[in-house]
This record gives C-alpha cells, structure tokens and sequence, in this order.
C-alpha cells in the first residue's frame, strides 16, 4: 500500500486490497473515498467489496467514480463534500491517485493558490500542471 498524504487530513493512494483496511484505520483514517467506477476493475475489489471491507475495519466508505477523462464538476463536488463533513482524515484511492489528486485539488481549487496545489501533488508524484487553468477559474482570489 502505497499512501500519499497530500496534506495532514487528505491522502490518495493506488488501488488499495480489501485486506488493507485495518491497517489504513490504524494509520489514523476515518473515511474512505473510492475514485475507481467498477468497470474498470475485477470483481474482487469493486464497490461492494471494498465498501463492506472498510465497514468492517470501522471506517467511512464513500463511493466518487471518476472515469478517467471523463471528471465532471459533480465528481468535485462529491469529493469535497466527503472531504469536509469526515469526522477525521481521509484516504482516497484510484489507480495511480492521479484522479483522486486532481479531484482534491479541483475541490480546493476557491481556497488554495494553483501554485500550492500543484506543488503538493508534485512533491507526491502527481503533474497537474496541465489544470492550472481550471485551477485558476475556479479561484476565489
């Protein structure tokens, strides 16, 4: 398992096993964010599986498909909301955590300098260069 935490209350990660959630709740997360749509993964780690899985290790499970090219403005706001009504950190997984970055700084997009979100997703492995104009528009400043 492979946690990036981009900031203290915010981590994204590759696919992670359904047999890895004890270990993420003893790393202190509350909630889990799946950005992974069910078609593109075996039935062993789909929905269901990974939502019973993490309920089962008492965390928070929250489902954010996000079909890769295809991020919509509902997929941001469904992160955000996750993100801000968590009782603690979370932990958001996808294939590589390029989406489950990109949607966390779209969130962040009205509060936190473009600069400072691309530098943090660098500095974890992740180039979102490329959103800095809607990173830009989306500002409050």
């Amino acid at each position: 398992m492979d946690i990036r935490a981009l900031t203290p209350d915010y981590a994204v990660a590759p696919q992670i096993d359904p047999e890895d959630f004890a270990a993420i709740k003893a790393a202190g997360y509350t909630r889990v964010i799946n950005n992974r749509p069910d078609a593109e993964i075996p039935p062993s780690h789909q929905t269901s599986v990974m939502k019973a899985a993490a309920e089962a290790a008492g965390l928070e499970f929250v489902a954010n498909p996000v079909i890769g090219g295809a991020l919509t403005m509902s997929n941001v706001t469904a992160q955000a909301e996750a993100i801000s009504s968590s009782s603690g950190p979370v932990l958001a997984y996808c294939a590589s955590g390029n989406r489950s970055s990109i949607c966390w700084a779209l969130a962040k997009a009205a509060d936190v300098p473009a600069d400072d979100l691309i530098g943090t997703a660098a500095r974890h492995g992740y180039n979102l260069e490329g959103l800095r104009p809607q990173l830009e528009a989306l500002s409050n400043r």
